[in-house]
């Protein structure tokens, strides 16, 4: 059987492997020049920075999709922990709060904050294990046709309580505000305010110190490397039209006029955009997207040793800042922000003597109507670079800046086709999940497939490869095969680009 993957995040090479692996003919098509979508990578001179994901979890996870195409992820990528997994500065505070994998030892950062809370600790472990077990695993890791697979699902989370906005369920366990804004920030990963999204995402702390914070040598980009590395993968080839008669997929037309016949089509873009693609009315009611982000990769002449491999900044009114760029979509008056710095673990991402320093500041869309023009894209990025020398002690950031990129919500509009500029695909809300994202399987075309952070299950390197399970399980399911699959190999060891 034919089938194309269009975009080639890791969902979609996910998918592709998969299928691969189970003796289809599969050809992934991007638009860029180069595999990876958001999970991309800049080289600039001896600097080197992921665009995208910096860490990875669950290797477990990349260990089944690599074994799915016939590979060994470990002779594939080289994967190491990271320890710690971050540290959490607060604005104008001398205490900062370390995520380390031995739970005791973690216990005792929490008693920097509460000693109280620090007992607690066990006990909201234990809260999340059924939540992780139940919710992330199972349902991450099945398809949600309708509303009432949902339907049959929501009384595991009430029983849970896994259905209370993370705030409230995380609230329940610890009082103190520091400790509260350290167990619920991690939806922020996935484009997720914790003061909305439902508890279920909790469960990103569970999973953490479950099976460690790790990283791949080379940064992320080189598991799309090895993910990429035995398909056909075409890059510069944008598909305009995905065609289909009398409701079954035909293939797709590229923007250059060529027509590909397929089978199946799986659909790795911005997922909100299938239905135009198709030329179909929209599943459901229009979406609500996430906030999106001002990213600023900098290579500087000199290391900053108070960042870690991964740093939290948390500015002042962290609360009024997370629903300025999610709720109000306006530009924050404080700064709270993202920093990898990875040369901490990896020498060779800069050169010696200096850092490369990617720093991520969640802003709000492009429904707020800002333009981000260079003007604008100035402004925003002085001052951020301005609160981290003044509030967070990095002082001489800015001077010692010699190499800097920026990417804006107009970049991910422009550049990876985000509807509204959007970072994280579709708002991981109770009301946006499972059954109401954009389903794996298209109601309406047979042969249509969707993957990504904007379908079942959502966001993040994990649910994404969750995603690229359910999708080719159900590709499997609706064509079945006779006989065994196979394995495809590319003797160059490179990924197969063609114009």
């Amino acid at each position: 059987m034919k089938v194309i993957v269009v975009g080639s995040g890791l969902g979609g090479l996910g998918t592709a492997m998969r299928l691969q692996g189970a003796g289809h003919d599969v050809t992934v098509l991007e638009q860029m020049d180069a595999p990876g979508g958001r999970a991309s990578q800049i080289i600039d001179g001896r600097y080197t920075w992921d665009t995208g994901p910096s860490l990875l979890t669950m290797p477990w996870v990349m260990e089944e999709t690599f074994a799915a195409a016939g590979l060994n992820f470990h002779e594939e990528v080289e994967l190491g922990p990271l320890e710690p997994f971050y540290r959490i500065h607060w604005a104008n505070e001398d205490r900062h709060l370390d995520f380390i994998t031995d739970r005791e030892a973690f216990q005792g950062e929490l008693a920097k904050f509460s000693s109280k809370d620090a007992l607690a600790f066990d006990g909201f472990m234990d809260a999340l294990k059924p939540i992780y077990e139940e919710g992330i695993l199972g349902a991450g890791r099945r398809s949600f046709d309708s509303p009432l697979a949902l339907a049959s699902f929501l009384p595991t989370m009430l029983r849970l309580g896994a259905a209370l906005p993370l705030h409230t369920f995380v609230s329940r366990h610890f009082e103190n505000e520091r400790i509260r804004e350290a167990m619920g920030f991690h939806s922020l990963f996935i484009g997720g305010d914790p003061f909305r999204v439902p508890a279920i995402y909790g469960a990103l702390v569970y999973l953490q110190f479950l099976d460690g914070v790790h990283y791949a040598k080379g940064g992320v980009y080189s598991v799309v490397q090895a993910m990429a590395r035995n398909l056909d993968v075409r890059c510069g080839v944008r598909v305009d039209r995905i065609e289909h008669r009398g409701g079954r997929v035909r293939g797709v037309v590229t923007a250059g006029g060529e027509v590909i016949e397929a089978d199946a089509v799986v659909w790795n873009g911005d997922a909100t955009r299938l239905d135009a693609l198709l030329g179909v009315r929209p599943q459901l009611r229009t979406r609500r997207t996430t906030m999106s982000a001002l990213l600023l990769y900098l290579g500087t002449d000199r290391v900053f040793p108070q960042l870690l491999h991964h740093t939290l900044m948390v500015g002042t009114g962290y609360k009024r800042f997370i629903k300025d760029v999610t709720a109000r979509r306006v530009l924050p008056a404080n700064y709270s922000t993202y920093i990898h710095a990875p040369s901490r673990t990896e020498p060779g991402m800069a050169p010696e003597g200096g850092d490369s320093i990617a720093i991520l500041l969640p802003v709000p869309n492009l429904k707020s109507g800002d333009a981000w023009d260079d003007e604008l894209t100035d402004r925003v990025s002085r001052a951020v670079v301005a609160d981290l020398e003044s509030s967070f002690g990095v002082e001489g950031l800015g001077d010692a800046t010699v190499v800097e990129h920026r990417m804006t919500p107009a970049d991910f509009r422009d550049r990876l086709g985000a509807v509204d500029g959007n970072a994280f695909a579709i708002e991981p809300t109770l009301h946006q999940s499972a059954a109401f994202r954009v389903p794996n399987r298209h109601p309406k075309v047979r042969g249509v497939y969707a993957v990504g952070g904007g379908s079942h299950p959502g966001a993040g390197v994990p649910g994404v490869l969750f995603g690229a399970e359910v999708t080719a399980g159900l590709i499997e399911k609706d064509h079945p095969r006779a006989g065994g699959g196979r394995r495809r190999t590319v003797d160059s060891g490179e990924p197969e680009v063609a114009a």
